[in-house]
C-alpha cells in the first residue's frame, strides 16, 4: 500500500514522492541549526529527485502545460541551491525562511499544477481521472 501524506492527488507514484516530500520538509522544518545545513541539503536532493521524476511524467506523456511546470520546478531548484552556500556561511535565517516558504508554496503548487499533472497521467495509465475521498478530521455527530 502506498505512502500518503496530508496531499493526496489520486495517481500513487506521485502522492508517495509527496509523502516523502512532507516528511522531509517537516523534518527540515525542526531541523536544529547544528544540522540545518545537513538537512537542506538533503532536502534539496529529494527536491531534484521530485523534480525529475514529475518532469519525466509530463515529457513522456505530452503533458500539455508542460513547461510552466517545469519552469517553476527549476526556479525552486535554484533557490534551493542558492541557499545552500548561505546557510554554509552561517546565514540560518535565511534557510529557515527558504524552509518556511517551501512549506508555504507546496500546498498551491500541488493543488493547481500537480492535480492537473496526476489527472491526465491517471487517465493515459488508466483511461479516467483520479477519485480522491478526503475525511475531514472532526466527526460531527
Amino acid at each position: 500500500m502506498p505512502v500518503h501524506g496530508e496531499i493526496v492527488l489520486g495517481f500513487d507514484p506521485m502522492d508517495e514522492v509527496h509523502a516523502h516530500f512532507e516528511i522531509q520538509l517537516a523534518t527540515t522544518l525542526e531541523c536544529p541549526d547544528d544540522r540545518l545545513l545537513q538537512c537542506i541539503g538533503e532536502l534539496t536532493e529529494h527536491l531534484k529527485h521530485h523534480f525529475a521524476a514529475e518532469d519525466v511524467w509530463m515529457r513522456d506523456s505530452g503533458f500539455p502545460p508542460a513547461q510552466c511546470h517545469i519552469d517553476e520546478h527549476a526556479a525552486v531548484l535554484q533557490s534551493a541551491q542558492e541557499v545552500l552556500p548561505l546557510v554554509a556561511q552561517g546565514r540560518l535565517s535565511v534557510g529557515r525562511a527558504f524552509v518556511r516558504e517551501l512549506a508555504n508554496w507546496f500546498p498551491a503548487h500541488a493543488d493547481h499544477l500537480d492535480s492537473a499533472l496526476a489527472a491526465w497521467m491517471s487517465k493515459h495509465r488508466f483511461g479516467g481521472k483520479p477519485v480522491v475521498i478526503k475525511r475531514s478530521a472532526a466527526h460531527h455527530p
